[in-house]
């Protein structure tokens, strides 16, 4: 079976769908599944050259586009005149297509061609129709209803299926915009099982940070965006460090949006600068050997539709700590793997105290359920054979 990935972009600064296409590769490659990813970007971006799956760049690649794309709209939104005719021309060579994503040209164009083929596609929203968006970008709300008559929705319609990762993410799109027509299910989602020596891992992690040396810590793991919580975890840190003295923070992650120098003056002017470090992206050992080396992992988003970093830290045995905006904080809850707390200062700042409350026996308990909860819930693969099947006979 030979499935054809649709994605605006394959770098992996970009977050949670293109580590989940990567990280489940194996897997489904071991179950008789092959994938393949077109894409919008440049043939001359380095994360196409060192994609591990194959990848058909659909961008422009000119001297001049960059200096374009930030002039003309419809640059920016993803558009290239090679994308929509390459889809018509080979989208029968596959057994199923799957569009990542919404509000890019990657989905309208997968649309353009798709809508005059027979050929069977799917849709992952990957959280692009939590109503949240709706709410901080009222504006974009109405140019995003005008795309949904036109584009998404018919796209969203005429799927076989409409894949979500949990039923939160499922609910909550069902509101999102009118009218919603589509048929959807909950399909399996998760990561495959952390693989290397969590000793040599974690070593390897504080070596890249002298300054932290061997003290205790709070990971958080994502991209430094105001969506994530950043600042709230660092104004909750503020207010519980004097309580833990031995313990600092990490915040590791790509800054997508040029706000961390904000957040780094925010902790200065609080006074825990000292405390906190920034090692930018993490990945591969150095991102296991965070998790491994972590207290808890800490993840005080606004709105999450899965958080695959969420099934990481689960995976390592680490305690999660985390908002009801996060979709799998029921996953978490449920397998006593953590604490869940509201979006607010005040929700964050209890997470802390109670996590900090613990005894060094309570933490490894938990620690324990949250392994337990990731082989449960999480481990790809266990459900790469369902998943397959969902995409051969819907």
């Amino acid at each position: 079976m030979i499935i054809l990935h649709v994605i605006a972009t394959v770098n992996p600064e970009s977050g949670g769908p293109i580590e989940g296409i990567m990280t489940s590769a194996g897997v489904l490659r071991a179950q008789g599944c092959d994938r393949e990813i077109l894409s919008l970007d440049s043939p001359d971006d380095p994360w196409v050259k060192s994609c591990p799956l194959p990848v058909h760049p659909m961008g422009i690649s000119h001297p001049s586009y960059s200096k374009w794309r930030k002039r003309l709209p419809w640059l920016r939104y993803g558009y290239t005149p090679h994308f929509v005719p390459w889809l018509r021309e080979n989208a029968r060579r596959y057994d199923a297509i799957v569009v990542n994503g919404l509000w890019n040209y990657s989905s309208f164009g997968a649309w353009r061609a798709l809508s005059k083929l027979d050929a069977r596609y799917f849709v992952y929203p990957h959280g692009m129709l939590d109503p949240y968006f709706n709410k901080i970008q009222p504006v974009k709300r109405l140019a995003k209803q005008v795309l949904w008559w036109f584009s998404e929705g018919p796209l969203i319609a005429n799927a076989a299926r409409v894949m979500f990762v949990t039923e939160e993410e499922r609910q909550l799109a069902r509101h999102s915009f009118w009218p919603y027509r589509g048929r959807d299910q909950v399909a399996p989602y998760g990561i495959i099982d952390v693989a290397g020596d969590p000793a040599a891992q974690a070593a390897q992690f504080r070596s890249l940070l002298p300054r932290l040396g061997e003290r205790d810590f709070l990971l958080f793991l994502s991209r430094i965006h105001p969506k994530k919580g950043c600042d709230l975890l660092i104004e909750a840190f503020a207010e519980v460090a004097a309580k833990a003295p031995h313990l600092d923070l990490v915040m590791a992650g790509p800054d997508s949006v040029g706000w961390g120098q904000k957040l780094q003056d925010l902790a200065a002017a609080r006074g825990i600068s000292d405390r906190v470090h920034w090692p930018g992206m993490l990945k591969g050992d150095l991102k296991w050997g965070a998790f491994h080396a972590t207290r808890a992992f800490v993840l005080p988003s606004h709105q999450e539709n899965f958080g695959i970093v969420v099934a990481e830290a689960m995976a390592c045995g680490k305690p999660v700590l985390t908002t009801t905006k996060v979709a799998t904080w029921r996953e978490v809850d449920e397998s006593a793997a953590g604490f869940v707390e509201r979006d607010d200062l005040a929700g964050i700042i209890r997470l802390l105290e109670r996590f900090l409350a613990l005894s060094a026996e309570e933490r490894a308990a938990m620690g324990q359920r949250a392994r337990q909860g990731f082989v449960e819930k999480f481990d790809i693969g266990a459900f790469a054979p369902k998943l397959i099947e969902i995409l051969r006979t819907s």
